[in-house]
């Protein structure tokens, strides 16, 4: 057999080739092409609260702009007012008391996701993840060279795990275990006590934990945030926090999250980012320091809206025949079931997967939604209930009368 020439070698590299595309992304980027087309699309793909960032983290900006120190370079790890900033937050917010070296700034969370990963897992070491879960962590694992390892929860459950799962799933390989809570794809939200036997079977099989933070304002009813290396100090040592401004501050576009852990692993991912990005840009990394420095006041006004969608959004799901939607906890998302759905006509088709569900719900009525498929579990829809109220409603109608036509 002749040598590969340069027309027939690989021309993308296998690891990176394997990458899915951010379906959440996807479906969003269609979504508002579409719009721009003129359609009157409706979505709900993308986790993006529709409310602008708050004026003052916007002036802090704006003054950021004009003042030449943050022309130039600055450290790898982050300004270290912001460092000193997160520093008192996390112990105002979680009563978790942290040292400034211990904080690494990085460009959003999806960049301190993978840092994390990069910098705990050697080739072929396991993740457990529970799914549903969101479409960036599986593929980060991978990048960094690990290996996810899928642990399944439904409706019935809530969608939350069991300490006997994860047992399940546990090899000689299980290096980490990620924790998400609130949780993106279902908004599921973990009791303090789950919370807690989660973080003790970590620790009794000496495995580290990477607990992602971010929607941890944003709770509802009865439900409340426990920050687990907070009431559990002997994780520490092996704990890693992912948090952001993105939601809690409505600023995703500016892309500012931080990792939290300890220091030689921070020192690690902080070494690995000041080879690949360098700093955050100055002007957004001021901003997010107005943002974790302020008070709650703008995340408690949205949190009540986002109160009230829930409600509309559960409700109205639930009225559609096929559809089971539990009532979420936390984040803004909901997560219903349409697997009755699956293999009925519905004008003149019959979608066999909540793939093919989605797509003939964007054909047919102009509502852009995420399939199951996306978040590892096939025979679900999410949708994004941060989106203005009328929109909501006319979207969730669009939905109720395209899919009550289903006959078998």
């Amino acid at each position: 057999m002749s040598a590969a020439t340069p027309s027939t070698a690989r021309r993308v590299s296998a690891r990176v080739g394997a990458i899915s595309e951010s379906a959440t992304l996807a479906v969003d980027a269609k979504a508002k092409a579409l719009k721009a087309a003129g359609r009157p699309v409706i979505g709900f793909g993308a986790g993006e609260p529709d409310f602008p960032t708050p004026d003052y983290i916007v002036q802090a900006a704006v003054e950021a702009c004009s003042n030449p120190k943050y022309h130039r370079y600055t450290p790898a790890g982050g300004l270290p007012e912001l460092k000193a900033a997160i520093v008192a937050k996390t112990l105002r917010d979680s009563n978790y008391e942290v040292d400034a070296s211990q904080v690494l700034v990085t460009n959003g969370g999806k960049q301190a996701i993978y840092e994390a990963f990069a910098a705990i897992l050697d080739p072929g070491d396991e993740v457990i993840v529970p799914a549903p879960y969101w479409t960036t962590y599986p593929e980060s694992i991978r990048l960094a060279g690990g290996v996810p390892v899928e642990v399944v929860a439904d409706e019935t459950t809530g969608y939350r795990v069991s300490v006997e799962q994860l047992e399940a799933a546990r090899t000689e390989r299980t290096k980490v275990v990620l924790f998400v809570s609130p949780s993106n794809p279902t908004g599921a939200v973990y009791s303090a006590e789950d919370t807690e036997a989660i973080g003790r079977w970590a620790v009794e099989h000496g495995l580290w934990v990477l607990t992602d933070e971010i929607y941890e304002h944003l709770v509802y009813g009865d439900a409340k945030f426990t920050s687990l290396p907070a009431i559990l100090p002997e994780l520490r040592d092996k704990c890693i926090v992912v948090n952001g401004v993105a939601k809690t501050y409505a600023m995703t576009g500016w892309r500012v999250g931080w990792i939290i852990g300890p220091k030689d692993v921070v020192k690690a991912a902080t070494n690995l980012q000041s080879h690949a990005t360098s700093n955050v840009s100055n002007v957004a990394q001021v901003a997010a320091l107005a943002a974790v420095s302020g008070n709650l006041d703008a995340v408690a006004e949205m949190r009540v809206a986002f109160d009230r969608r829930r409600h509309t959004i559960v409700r109205m799901l639930n009225e559609i025949d096929g559809v089971i939607c539990p009532e979420p906890e936390g984040a803004f998302y909901v997560y219903p079931s349409v697997k009755a759905l699956l293999g009925k006509e519905i004008r003149g088709k019959r979608p066999q997967d909540s793939v093919e569900l989605a797509a003939l719900i964007l054909d047919e009525v102009e509502v852009a939604v995420v399939p199951g498929e996306a978040f590892g579990t096939p025979g679900y829809l999410r949708l994004s209930y941060a989106l203005g109220d009328e929109d909501l409603v006319e979207g969730v109608s669009r939905m109720q009368k395209l899919l009550a036509e289903a006959t078998d």
